[in-house]
């Protein structure tokens, strides 16, 4: 069984990305889109569209209005991308019942992985380390008695549904664990609609590794490699980087090893990704790591993985989904290429970074957009010149990703470079920021950790100001320039 019509449940640059795959296997694609939403790019990057009526993130998670809109469209299929509805295990079944493919995970791994306490159990069954740790949901006593056994040491308090870093906090002092517990559950309550919260120990200043892994619903299962994503703020990646530079050979072959026992212990199916915390700066066989959660969908860093690999992993996602296993597709472990060379993906935000660290959305009308191009340089954008952003989205507005055969150090200039060379006006975004950590001594010898950008603040801010993008000749009639857009500055949509 193959797809024939594929329903794209999302926006922006992963919903372009979908139906670029899409496009190659020959697969009919439709997007979707908010009332206040249809000049995103990625509606004209379908085959065709279909509205939805409300506006905002609302109208995207609108599970009877999405199936029904992929029934009237004659989908088989529907790809929701990431965020949204991608690790909603109501929808899975909601599409099952309507005979409608879901192109993700099943609905019971969606379960066992949305709870990221359940997915702890798991790893305990199955011998992998975790941290110290309570069940979801933690009423105050258990927490205090809890934060109380740990001797001193700091705990966070974490939502057990969702991800992004939101409805977590640290907490060092007891006095501070109920404020703590209550504001963590009350941002989990809205951004995911489940305000449960549990606790872990604290391991300060870790790396951040997780593991791609593909798998087929047999029980056949691979990996392909790990990314670091310890260059977070606030728990929110915005630098991630494949594979790890410096991680030992030996201590990356037994968190792999762990992610594809986990997934193969589950009979995993399509694309996940399991994350662990690597406890040692000075990084050595020998460094304890401990498994976090798992991410059922496709990650936003996927870009990074591909580069390393050159494995399309939204094909992948289709293929599969469309019946194929990995042997099928040639996707046997010793088939998996080892990585070939770095690549490094900047999250490019419409944002200021404050000077305590902070961010403060901004916005307005792109006046100029022209994305950085040239070997071993992508970038996957919604935008365009004209296009008007809006506050109701995420303020993600392009990624940009650089691959380099030369060495660590060659990929993140090669990255920083392609940042300089992005032309966005009308906009403030995070690009200087992006250049000033990327050029860091402390990030290119690989000592960084996710207290990273806690660390070194102030010299990242006193760079960023001193960053200063290309300079542009004004070209007022000149078409707007982006690669593999159909737009022109007349007419952008």
């Amino acid at each position: 069984m193959s797809i024939q019509r594929l329903l794209i449940a999302n926006r922006g640059e992963i919903a372009i990305r979908i139906a670029r795959a899409a496009a190659e296997l020959g697969i009919h694609t439709v997007a979707i889109h908010a009332e206040d939403d249809a000049r995103s790019l990625h509606v004209r990057a379908a085959d065709e569209a279909r509205a939805l009526s409300g506006v905002g993130v609302a109208a995207y998670l609108d599970i009877e209005q999405v199936v029904r809109v992929a029934q009237e469209a004659r989908c088989d299929a529907i790809h929701p991308g990431y965020g949204f509805l991608s690790e909603n295990a109501a929808f899975a079944r909601r599409c099952a019942e309507a005979g409608i493919t879901f192109v993700g995970p099943r609905p019971e791994h969606l379960d066992l992985f949305g709870d990221k306490t359940s997915a702890r159990d798991l790893a305990v069954r199955e011998g992998v380390p975790v941290l110290p740790g309570t069940s979801a949901p933690t009423p105050p006593a258990e927490a205090r008695a809890f934060f109380e056994a740990q001797g001193g040491a700091p705990v966070i308090v974490k939502a057990a549904g969702g991800g992004g870093g939101r409805g977590m906090r640290i907490v060092r002092e007891a006095g501070a664990l109920d404020d703590a517990l209550t504001r963590a559950a009350a941002e989990a309550q809205a951004a995911f609609g489940n305000g449960a919260v549990y606790l872990e120990r604290l391991m300060e200043a870790p790396r951040h590794i997780e593991v791609q892994i593909v798998g087929d619903g047999t029980g056949a299962i691979v990996h392909l490699w790990e990314r670091d994503c310890s260059i977070q703020r606030r728990h929110q990646k915005i630098v991630e980087i494949a594979p790890s530079p410096g991680l030992p050979e030996g201590l990356r072959a037994r968190i792999t090893d762990a992610a594809v026992r986990l997934a193969r212990s589950a009979r995993y199916l399509n694309l996940g990704t399991f994350e662990f915390l690597v406890g040692s700066r000075d990084l050595n066989d020998g460094s304890p790591f401990a498994f976090i959660e798992a991410n059922p969908r496709l990650q936003v860093e996927h870009t990074v993985t591909e580069a390393i690999t050159g494995i399309d992993l939204v094909v992948t996602q289709l293929r599969i989904a469309g019946g194929d296993t990995l042997a099928s597709l040639g996707l046997t472990q010793d088939a998996i290429p080892a990585p070939r060379g770095f690549a490094i993906q900047a999250r490019v935000n419409m944002e200021t970074v404050m000077p305590d660290g902070s961010t403060r959305p901004t916005g307005g009308i792109l006046a100029a957009f022209e994305a950085p191009s040239g070997a071993g340089i992508r970038t996957d954008t919604f935008g365009y010149a004209g296009y008007a952003t809006s506050p109701r989205y995420d303020s993600l507005l392009a990624k940009v990703i650089a691959h380099a055969t030369g060495g660590f150090a060659a990929a993140a200039a090669k990255t920083a470079r392609a940042l300089g060379d992005f032309r966005i006006e009308g906009v403030d975004t995070n690009r200087a920021f992006l250049q000033a950590i990327l050029g860091h001594p402390s990030f290119l010898d690989g000592t960084y950790s996710t207290a990273f950008l806690e660390e070194h603040l102030p010299a990242l801010l006193t760079d960023a100001a001193a960053q200063r993008p290309r300079a542009f000749e004004a070209e007022a009639e000149a078409p707007v320039r982006l690669a593999g857009a159909r737009v022109d500055a007349a007419d952008p949509l």
